[in-house]
């Protein structure tokens, strides 16, 4: 199949943040787009401004395609699914698709279970300042451009953020790779961490020129070169952070010499998120000046620590963290930020099989907030399994102010509280409180 050659092309489940940036790819090029997704969203709802047409039902489908793409968590027994499965319309996963496109481009791919969001977007802020253009397709809305997707019809390069779920980064084949970390995860997929780390040593052994590790992790690379990055001995060494007017000034060394950029972004992992993206782009032979200016106007992505509201009595921040891992980041840097201020939170944990998997280590990871609301666990494409509720997990958390929350009453609850900061965390649907949060907290 070649790319050029599609004229129309069906989206099951257009709304998903990587779907939306095909979509996007896709009208960029002047093909007409049609789309399924559940509800309607600020998403579906650009797109549809931008030319998509986008059904919220579970209709009928009329009209010819070249191609449908789906995602993994829309069930088989779709009426659309089924439509496309019985029709001559050639079928493609959402990966299947996007190492097509790569591979008519020089690719750079961010993998990594925690991390490649911020860094995907930091690698396509880069390099579209210091190259002149790029493509990318990122898994959150990148604060500079306003959108998941950058479109450059003249310009080779490509920035990919490259998912491990149900393994689909192997579908690429970059010539140059960062790899944020590898810990346990997507077990529902796995079955083991043993299993999951295998997947990420193939990925590495298809990059073709340099791959960039976190100095955690233990990988080998058949043909690219490897370096790794971290603070302490590393390739590319981060030296030093500090907080400079609520910004982190970041401080690190490659090739024997030191460089520093200003980071908008809170918190260690975004220093070393910041690092991975300076290193891949010097090592892919950008001038390291250029590419320190580049971050210094890095604004940040949706969701990823995202200030929404601040007032003279409180902050209200929003982030994606849905691991114990990414908890404990966002947690840490609200307290390097915010040293000696009562923090609050709202956690929605993410699939029945992850909070069953990390119990252990959500609890100890919300243990370090001062007030704690847990919502119910979002199941997206899982059934309940027994004996593994919110309300099992807010027993084992050690927090003195901690309680059960409901999504049509936590607004009216937390304006009762006294907090200095407060957080709102998960990878469901807990994004349809902030713009009531954010109204109740502000008055406006």
């Amino acid at each position: 199949m070649k790319i050029e050659d599609l004229h129309s092309v069906y989206f099951l489940g257009i709304g998903g943040i990587g779907m939306s940036a095909l979509a996007r790819y896709f009208l960029k090029r002047g093909v007409r787009v049609t789309g399924y997704d559940k509800t309607s969203s600020a998403l579906t709802q650009a797109l549809e401004d931008e030319g998509a047409v986008v059904s919220y039902t579970d209709s009928e489908i009329s009209g010819e395609f070249d191609l449908c793409v789906f995602t993994p968590a829309v069930p088989q027994s779709h009426g659309a699914y089924s439509h496309f499965k019985n029709s001559s319309v050639p079928m493609l996963k959402r990966a299947e698709l996007l190492g097509l496109i790569s591979h008519n481009h020089t690719t750079y791919a961010v993998a990594g279970t925690h991390g490649k969001t911020t860094t995907s977007a930091m690698l396509s802020h880069i390099l579209n300042v210091v190259a002149g253009e790029v493509n990318a397709f990122v898994g959150g809305i990148m604060t500079n451009y306003g959108t998941n997707y950058l479109f450059a019809e003249h310009s080779e390069n490509l920035v990919v953020e490259a998912d491990e779920y149900d393994r689909s980064f192997l579908k690429l084949s970059p010539k140059a790779a960062i790899v944020t970390g590898v810990d346990p995860d997507h077990l529902d997929i796995y079955g083991s961490g043993d299993a999951m780390y295998s997947s990420f040593s193939e990925f590495a052994d298809q990059v073709s020129d340099v791959i960039l590790v976190h100095a955690g992790v233990s990988l080998s690379a058949k043909s690219a070169r490897l370096y790794t990055y971290g603070r302490g001995k590393a390739d590319v060494e981060l030296i030093e952070t500090r907080v400079e007017d609520e910004a982190q000034a970041v401080r690190l060394r490659i090739r024997e010499q030191e460089h520093e950029f200003k980071l908008a972004l809170p918190g260690e992992h975004n220093a070393l998120n910041a690092v991975a993206a300076f290193g891949l782009a010097v090592l892919s032979g950008f001038n390291p000046v250029d590419v320190a200016k580049a971050l210094n106007t890095f604004k940040g992505v949706k969701r990823r620590f995202e200030e929404i509201a601040r007032t003279d009595k409180v902050v209200y921040i929003d982030d994606y963290a849905h691991h114990p891992t990414e908890l404990d980041a966002a947690i840490s840097a609200v307290r390097q930020f915010y040293p000696g201020k009562r923090v609050a939170g709202i956690f929605q944990p993410h699939l029945y099989s992850r909070t069953r998997d990390f119990e252990e280590g959500f609890a100890k990871s919300l243990s370090g907030l001062d007030i704690l609301w847990l919502l119910d666990i979002y199941p997206a494409r899982e059934e309940p399994i027994p004996g593994v509720t919110s309300e099992n997990l807010l027993q084992k958390i050690n927090c003195q102010d901690k309680q059960m929350a409901f999504k049509d009453t936590i607004v009216r609850e937390v304006v009762q509280k006294d907090f200095d900061v407060l957080l709102t965390v998960g990878a469901g649907d807990i994004d349809r409180l902030v713009e009531p949060l954010k109204t109740m907290l502000t008055g406006e």
